[in-house]
């Protein structure tokens, strides 16, 4: 699958060469505070746990996997967009649910550039067929709540997640 750029951003597949950006992106606590309560991440967690992670649900002929997102004028990479089956490590995936997530520079917060990778992002998805899209969050991540509302999604529930990493009460939304 190819993701056409959008307004100010341009997507690239993300493999294990990426592994320094990943890296250094979740070195801000602020950036990590939802997700592990602010934990550095080290670079063996980024090689060892985390890109065999996302490679356990990579399929760029789908689009499932990461993508970096980078500016178009500064050719900077900013963050990246999550696409995978909702639920992919717990005992019920959902293959026809396709869940979004997103990690960015702080620098960036506040821009509007998660909400337009992630419209982009699902704008392609639905163009191979894609109808269904959830998005996970702490209950107390408000930035990332508004951009589940602003890609359309409304509130679905609340649950615990749990797989083999993580587990946690988040909320759910859909689309």
């Amino acid at each position: 699958m190819h993701i056409m750029d959008s307004a100010r951003l341009s997507y690239h597949y993300v493999t294990e060469k990426d592994a320094d950006f990943l890296w250094e992106l979740d070195q801000d606590e602020l950036v990590m505070k939802y997700i592990n309560g602010g934990k550095k991440s080290s670079k063996e967690e980024i090689r060892d746990i985390f890109v065999p992670r996302f490679q356990a649900y990579s399929n760029p002929a789908l689009g499932w996997g990461l993508w970096r997102v980078e500016t178009l004028a500064e050719k900077e990479s900013i963050g990246w967009i999550l696409v995978r089956p909702f639920g992919f490590f717990t005992q019920h995936p959902e293959s026809d649910n396709m869940e979004l997530g997103w990690r960015f520079k702080r620098h960036t917060w506040g821009k509007g550039y998660a909400t337009e990778a992630a419209k982009a992002v699902k704008e392609a998805l639905y163009d191979i067929g894609i109808e269904k899209f959830s998005a996970i969050a702490n209950p107390q991540n408000n930035a990332s709540i508004n951009i589940m509302k602003k890609l359309g999604m409304t509130f679905s529930h609340e649950q615990e997640y749990k797989d083999k990493l993580f587990h946690e009460t988040v909320v759910v939304y859909s689309s």
